[in-house]
């Protein structure tokens, strides 16, 4: 499996339950992961899965890349990456190839990888998440990487991890029938509890019914975690209380402030990060999260009551995703993309979670059934 990881925990995460649920199905099978995230040490994989990390690169504010420890260019990062991806698929003669989201990699990178395989008779499968971006930004974006054309040229399959009526999200790129064909929708990939209990020391507000705030990675959360904050300074006879977990990759300065602000907040704790986020959703009353596709899958596979509230740059994937999903009752969304971000409006939005159906008592066939597709 080849993991699209430049930024976040989203790619890893969910090429980490594919892997698990692999092995799981197929004991004797092996699942190499090639990632580049800087966290992947600090995850568990089930016996027979096993990862090899590339040098990673790091997105800037501007959009742009830099590569993320080695003190080289971006040329000469991707260039070591494709060397190590190619000399990876040679070495371990893979059955089945799967990359992650992007079709020709990071940059190209991954090219060079599938014509080997492909020639060495290796299924090549392209695994993308129910929604990718607006149309208007993805088609002109998959046309510059030549992402189409490797899409036509390579790819026995494409799965994509959620329901065609949700959401369908190649329909824009006009592909040809036969390709077309090959599509298969899988339903959303189900989580579980991981075997063993998270180590980290839970705060004592988690003794009692709380709201479980989270952003992920965590490295661009900050607009929720102060909406959040802001609510529970604005308004004192906000009850249930909240904890907020930051992930690994928030601003250090940003996690200063808000850590200073939650002090001086009796409803308010928090967490920096927890390798086994699913045991805190479980024991939850209901989320509040920015809606990215892992954190979508928790929500419903835990049955939570969940608050997304979306970001809407630099792509509005997370927006559609909250959309749809509150379109058919599974979650409720609360927005700064047409409304102001007020303390009023969140604690509101906060106030109403317990009250709020659970994504249970919408009866949509197939939905968790991802994994068992896979």
């Amino acid at each position: 499996i080849y993991s699209h990881d430049t930024f976040g925990l989203g790619h890893l995460r969910r090429s980490r339950a594919i892997a698990n649920a692999i092995v799981e199905q197929l004991p004797g099978a092996s699942v190499v992961i090639l990632s580049g995230s800087p966290v992947i040490g600090n995850f568990e994989f089930e016996s027979g899965v096993d990862y090899i990390r590339v040098p990673g690169v790091t997105k800037l504010p501007d959009g742009d890349y830099r590569s993320l420890n080695l003190n080289v260019s971006l040329d000469e990062a991707v260039g070591f990456r494709q060397a190590l991806i190619l000399q990876t698929a040679k070495a371990f003669h893979p059955d089945v190839f799967i990359v992650d989201k992007e079709p020709t990699g990071f940059r190209g990178e991954v090219v060079p990888a599938l014509d080997y395989l492909q020639a060495s008779g290796c299924r090549l499968v392209l695994g993308i998440r129910d929604v990718m971006d607006e149309p208007s930004l993805l088609v002109p974006e998959w046309e510059r990487k030549g992402a189409r054309e490797a899409l036509i040229r390579y790819y026995d399959e494409i799965w994509v991890y959620g329901l065609k009526d949700v959401h369908q999200p190649l329909e824009a790129l006009d592909l040809p029938p036969e390709v077309e064909s090959r599509i298969t929708y899988t339903g959303y990939l189900r989580r579980e509890v991981p075997p063993t209990p998270s180590l980290t020391k839970y705060p004592k507000i988690t003794k009692q019914p709380f709201i479980l705030v989270t952003t992920g990675g965590g490295g661009d959360g900050d607009d929720l975690i102060d909406w959040v904050i802001s609510a529970y300074e604005a308004d004192a006879s906000l009850e249930q209380p909240a904890l907020i977990l930051f992930g690994p990759f928030i601003d250090r300065d940003k996690r200063r402030s808000f850590v200073e602000r939650i002090a001086r907040q009796p409803k308010l704790d928090v967490m920096s990060f927890d390798n086994k986020i699913e045991w805190l959703m479980k024991k939850a009353d209901a989320m509040v999260a920015m809606g990215g596709y892992n954190t979508f899958c928790e929500a419903l596979s835990f049955d939570k009551r969940t608050l997304i509230v979306p970001r809407t740059r630099p792509r509005l994937e997370q927006y559609i995703r909250a959309v749809e999903a509150e379109r058919l009752g599974l979650v409720r969304m609360l927005s700064d993309y047409r409304e102001p971000r007020t303390p009023e409006r969140m604690a509101a939005a906060l106030r109403s979670l317990s009250s709020q159906p659970k994504p249970s008592e919408v009866v949509i066939p197939g939905l968790l059934d991802g994994l068992d597709r896979v």
